[in-house]
């Protein structure tokens, strides 16, 4: 399985001849436009996890006649954006739903600020993308603030509880300061997960575990790209 940054949450991800891009907002090294054009694939798909600009750009609609399915969360669908793409090719996904054809699976959960996150079945594969699900622990915001995402968040991954993933895809936003890794922390007590991927830091250092990051629990290998273009080899 091959892994391709692209910008902030944006991956593309190659398994045999199967393409899933997510959070494609912006690619400055022109990777989705190069292998589409290569055409080396059976099956494209193109998930947005909301509508956020930082997540969702326009360019994608460039794809329509090589993608498979657009996978949207339902949030898109009150925007002006959303227009231009083909309307018969969109899957808008709902928090708890639940979309399939015959080579993918598609599970959505909710998230902790805008849209849904994502986990996907395929080719004997597990992948999970976060979107902005997170715990979004501002050190500047009021302690009742502070209290609400903690409650929000937890409730939320209470309900991600047993589930197990080849690859989790996870907010460590560096505007977060000290409390950049909370969330992915505790995102792994809970979480099954072989191989964890940092994302949304634009602006920010490569990013390396803390000492006591993995705690008490089995190491995992990590990886916290920072330019377009940079790309890993997940092998089973």
């Amino acid at each position: 399985m091959e892994i391709t940054y692209l910008l902030n949450s944006g991956f593309l991800i190659r398994d045999d001849r199967t393409l899933l891009v997510f959070d494609d907002f912006e690619d400055p090294e022109k990777v989705v436009d190069k292998i589409v054009d290569e055409g080396n694939f059976d099956n494209l798909y193109i998930f947005v996890s909301h509508a956020h600009f930082d997540h969702f750009g326009t360019h994608i609609r460039a794809y329509a006649k090589q993608t498979t399915k657009y996978i949207f969360s339902y949030d898109l669908k009150h925007t002006k954006r959303i227009k231009i793409f083909p309307q018969d090719n969109i899957i808008l996904m709902k928090r708890y739903s639940d979309w399939q054809d015959d080579i993918i699976k598609v599970q959505s959960f909710d998230s902790t600020d805008v849209g849904v996150s994502f986990f996907v079945e395929f080719n004997d594969k597990k992948i999970f993308h976060a979107g902005d699900f997170n715990w979004w622990h501002w050190e500047n915001d009021t302690i009742e603030n502070q209290e609400m995402m903690e409650k929000i968040f937890k409730k939320q991954l209470k309900r991600m509880a047993g589930m197990e993933t080849d690859v989790a895809f996870f907010p460590v936003d560096g505007r977060l300061g000290n409390s950049q890794e909370i969330g992915a922390k505790a995102f792994l007590h809970k979480i099954k997960v072989k191989y964890f991927v940092a994302m949304h830091r634009v602006g920010y250092p490569q990013w390396k575990p803390s000492e006591n990051f993995f705690g008490k629990h089995e190491k995992i290998p990590t990886w916290a790209p920072i330019k377009s273009g940079e790309k890993i080899i997940i092998n089973d």
